[in-house]
């Protein structure tokens, strides 16, 4: 449990740093504004999304890429 939390830790990391860098290039382009408030927010909603399959994937609520419905007996 704990080396599979360390993963997720990891892997928030390297999203956060991917995310901040290509926000980064998108603000030193020089793009008409826009465009630039577009793309800066195309980019965080997907790396939301990145993150919330992470995180539902090591609670076990999506398994192999798919979500899995789990009904009470």
């Amino acid at each position: 449990m704990v080396a599979s939390l360390i993963t997720v830790v990891i892997y928030l990391l390297v999203i956060g740093l991917v995310i901040w860098l290509l926000t980064y290039l998108i603000d030193a382009i020089p793009l008409p504004e826009p465009f630039r408030t577009v793309a800066r927010t195309v980019l965080l909603v997907v790396g939301v999304l990145i993150c919330i399959i992470l995180l539902l994937q090591f609670v076990g609520v999506m398994e192999g890429g798919l979500p899995s419905l789990r009904l009470p007996h």
